[in-house]
């Protein structure tokens, strides 16, 4: 009997959610490849796992044995892996990092120049993924880490089965276009005196859709400040949306990591509230204990720190 850890991670997941369009969602997959997974489970099984209560899944007796011990065999997979590598005299392994723009940009380069000089052994294979997606990415195995974005008003999920470790924090201020200050010609110019995010309301804003966890944040954000932003352009990536307020065409948040990859036409304006986030990365319980992942992470903290 066969039971692919993709599936059994997929069964664990719909125990969480409840739904298999939940579960779809936390895992990244179509609701159409839940089912499946499921329906392969059921046919190496023998048994009936799962039954439909209206628009929700409950699992059966026999589902709930099996995701008891596939909690445990996950769980003893990733030990005897850790086990082999903490055996070894050196640390050798391939681990598959989800990375998104930024982290792409500025922190993985000096991270894996740091790890290859420390650990040549370990081999490190970077896949963009989405922001928003770190944990999904995880939680489904595609990547043993995925490096995320954590807003306090936006928080990512938190999960037992995924542990979000912090590299660092960051404080926002507002990016404006050099020389066109869109208020008072006391913000025109670097170590300007902080201001009221409010005195930005009548701006056009650059920001990336309401339903990321990064354009929920700033928005909320601007709404405890008093006032709606209006976007006048939703974008994502990091470089067009500065070089947009280079241009003249808006304001946006702005972070020191964020001003790493484009400085030119913009002045970053300090804010008087603390508004802030969390670069983490995403990590599977069980893979935490590995050596290799314990040294890639130790890498990516030290790239990450001011």
């Amino acid at each position: 009997m066969e039971l692919p850890a993709v599936q059994l991670r997929t069964l664990l997941e719909l125990t969480r959610s409840g739904t298999m369009t939940a579960a779809a969602a936390a895992l990244g997959y179509t609701p159409g490849a839940v089912s499946q997974h499921i329906a392969a489970l059921e046919r190496a099984t023998g048994a009936e796992l799962v039954r439909r209560t209206g628009r929700r899944v409950a699992l059966t007796d026999a589902g709930h044995t099996l995701a008891v011990h596939a909690e445990r065999i996950l769980a003893a997979q990733a030990e005897a892996v850790a086990a082999l590598e903490r055996g070894r005299g050196e640390l050798r392994a391939r681990l598959r990092l989800g990375v998104f723009g930024t982290a792409a940009a500025v922190l993985l380069p000096p991270a894996l120049r740091r790890l290859g000089t420390r650990h040549p052994g370990v081999r490190v294979e970077s896949r963009e993924v989405e922001v928003d997606q770190a944990y999904a990415e995880v939680c489904a195995g595609r990547v043993e880490l995925a490096l995320g974005l954590d807003y306090p008003d936006a928080p990512l999920v938190r999960d037992g089965a995924v542990e979000l470790v912090r590299l660092r924090s960051e404080r926002f201020s507002l990016a404006v276009p050099e020389g066109r200050p869109p208020w008072g010609a006391r913000t025109g110019s670097a170590g300007a005196a902080p201001v009221p995010l409010a005195e930005a309301a009548d701006c056009d804003w650059i920001l990336p859709a309401a339903g990321s966890y990064y354009g929920q944040a700033v928005r909320a954000v601007c709404r405890r400040a008093g006032f709606e932003p209006r976007v006048a352009h939703e974008v994502t990536d990091t470089a067009t949306s500065l070089a947009m307020v280079g241009a003249g065409l808006g304001v946006a948040p702005l972070t020191e990591l964020m001003l790493r990859l484009r400085s030119a036409g913009i002045v970053a304006v300090p804010l008087r509230e603390s508004v802030v986030r969390h670069v983490v990365v995403a990590v599977g319980a069980e893979a935490r204990r590995r050596p290799s992942v314990a040294a890639l992470i130790d890498a990516l903290r030290e790239g990450a720190t001011p």
